[in-house]
């Protein structure tokens, strides 16, 4: 099954930001089975989304999946450009309004009219909760291909992706074998630990991510969360079993207490 990719803002183009997102949801969607055919990026212009978009429908892909451009200012089009770029009414979405209310009420602000904007879809879109950010995000079902648009902001994109689009890809993608470990490491700061993490990521078919569990005695604890997987279970362990014999090596070096985290 193919997945594209497309990131849309002018930071990514201009060298202003560096487009993580798209290795991010790259190394995920490799991981869940699909091939990720092509990464396109465009300008905030609507005629350059709706193209992207529709060269990913028209090219066969299974799933697209946009980051960028959710927000509230006016240079925040994806939603009504998504809208145009398949026929569909630019609504104002029932349970988005809902998801945005509650935030902005947790916050003490009102629900102005920029704020109810990151509240309109495509007719017929559902809504995706954003646990991080205000900007819900967007899941269409066009004809069997599944089309999802995050916000651009890291944390956001891949809190939405984790909760609730990484479930759908596993149900409906190809028959993969999954194998996870959890490792503790104690006396090494995330900001230490994390290019630790790409190293590791960067030599086998993995993907990592550590959890700070606060500290215990004043030293900084990590809980750090590997997986792997194959359409053979055989190969997911081997290249788990490389990976976290790796990652034990170098933390060690750099002088963690480390301890397997038994399941």
């Amino acid at each position: 099954m193919d997945a594209w990719i497309i990131s849309i803002g002018n930071e990514m183009l201009i060298g202003k930001v560096v487009n993580t997102n798209l290795s991010w949801l790259g190394r995920k969607l490799t991981l869940l089975g699909y091939r990720v055919r092509a990464a396109l990026t465009v300008m905030d212009e609507c005629e350059d989304i709706k193209w992207a978009f529709n060269t990913a429908k028209q090219m066969g892909a299974s799933v697209i999946i946009s980051t960028g451009g959710l927000g509230p200012t006016f240079d925040d089009m994806t939603s009504k450009c998504l809208s145009e770029a398949f026929n569909r009414n630019w609504v104002v979405n029932d349970k988005a309004l809902e998801m945005v209310k509650k935030k902005y009420k947790e916050m003490g602000l009102d629900l102005t009219d920029h704020r109810i904007k990151m509240a309109k879809m495509p007719e017929g879109a559902e809504p995706l909760w954003n646990p991080v950010g205000t900007a819900p995000g967007i899941m269409m079902n066009l004809n069997g291909t599944l089309i999802f648009s995050l916000p651009g902001v890291p944390s956001e994109m891949m809190a939405i992706f984790e909760e609730s689009i990484e479930p759908i890809l596993r149900k409906l993608g190809p028959k993969i074998e999954f194998v996870e470990e959890e490792i503790l490491s104690r006396g090494l700061p995330e900001s230490t630990i994390a290019p630790i993490i790409e190293r590791v990521m960067g030599k086998h078919r993995v993907y990592i991510k550590s959890h700070p569990q606060g500290k215990e005695l004043g030293v900084p604890v990590q809980k750090i969360h590997i997986q792997s997987s194959s359409i053979d279970l055989n190969e997911a362990r081997k290249e788990l079993k490389y990976a976290k014999e790796d990652l034990i090596r170098e933390l060690t070096q750099m002088g963690a207490e480390v301890e397997e985290v038994k399941s």
